[in-house]
């Protein structure tokens, strides 16, 4: 099926996000309104070279300067090294 997908303007409302996305699907499936299913979630970001052959789309967010691909782990990291 097709993916739900939503533009942000930055990681920390990303993963606000995700947050709520994935606390509503608890909520509906712990209150018996959603099935037992399967889901996943994440950040994309746009890459002029996505596939290592020149061509560009989508990938998996990741941090270029850390390589950190865990967008929860940076921020912590981020506010811990005195970063925003």
């Amino acid at each position: 099926m097709l993916s739900f997908q939503h533009r942000v303007d930055s990681i920390e409302q990303g993963v606000k996000i995700m947050d709520v996305l994935a606390d509503y699907d608890d909520f509906q499936f712990k209150n018996n309104i959603k099935p037992d299913y399967c889901n996943a979630g994440g950040i994309n970001q746009w890459s002029e070279d996505c596939d290592g052959y020149g061509n560009s789309g989508w990938e998996s967010w990741s941090d270029d300067e850390t390589g950190e691909d865990d967008p929860r782990k940076y921020l912590e990291d981020l506010k811990a090294n005195g970063g925003e």
